[in-house]
């Protein structure tokens, strides 16, 4: 392991990936996940099966080779993230499923995370066409990201023709664990005008107060 709990030889890493993607699938409702957050996870396994698989052919070429750690580094990368983001500090994975998984134990004890306090500032990027990119930062903050202790941002969300009189106007709900979120739409939506609140949440989905109400025309 080289001091490090993904296994190093690609052949190993690939069985771990496949195991620990193939059980957090068998158990979303219980660990509280939402199906899109691993879609991705599962996308970039299979693209890297198939260039593993290309990669250990006797034919290989350079090529071959290069394309296997490209995609062997995109999956290493996510899955980093997501375990962090979803898994670690999960109050619903036990021990004993983190074993399974190949994951490390951490402290029990763990001090609880208390709910947001404070809210989400964003924002909104419409340089690219047909696409609206949301950075946010904490409130008072210089610096964009989400912050401490916050897992990260609902942004409730919605095309609307006049101004939403309350946040229940907006019927539409994104969940954002790094910034920028990008909202991307087709070609009749553009020139309409999209309406976001925010509010951070934490790893229990304790919700923090709503922020102010922004907007942006989709170019």
């Amino acid at each position: 392991m080289s001091g490090d709990f993904i296994p190093h030889q690609d052949g190993a890493f690939l069985e771990w990936a496949k195991t620990l993607t193939s059980y957090v699938a068998a158990h979303l409702t219980g660990f509280n996940i939402q199906e899109t957050a691993l879609a991705p996870i599962q996308t970039l396994l299979a693209d890297y099966q198939t260039a593993y698989d290309r990669a250990e052919n006797p034919n290989r070429g350079k090529v071959d080779v290069l394309a296997k750690n490209e995609a062997r580094d995109a999956l290493k990368a996510a899955l980093r993230t997501f375990i962090k983001a979803y898994l670690t500090y999960n109050p619903e994975v036990t021990d004993v499923d983190k074993g399974n998984m190949g994951l490390p134990l951490h402290d029990s004890t763990r001090t609880p995370v208390p709910a947001p306090s404070t809210i989400p500032e964003i924002e909104l990027d419409s340089s690219v066409i047909r696409q609206i990119s949301a950075h946010f930062r904490d409130s008072g903050s210089g610096r964009r990201g989400k912050p401490q202790g916050v897992h990260g941002a609902e942004l409730r969300w919605s095309l609307l023709e006049t101004a939403p009189v309350s946040i229940a106007d907006l019927r539409n709900s994104a969940f954002a664990t790094a910034t920028p979120y990008i909202f991307s739409f087709d070609e009749p939506d553009r020139g309409k005008t999209l309406y976001i609140c925010p509010h951070w949440e934490n790893n229990k989905g304790d919700k923090g107060p709503w922020g102010e109400i922004v907007k942006a025309i989709v170019p």
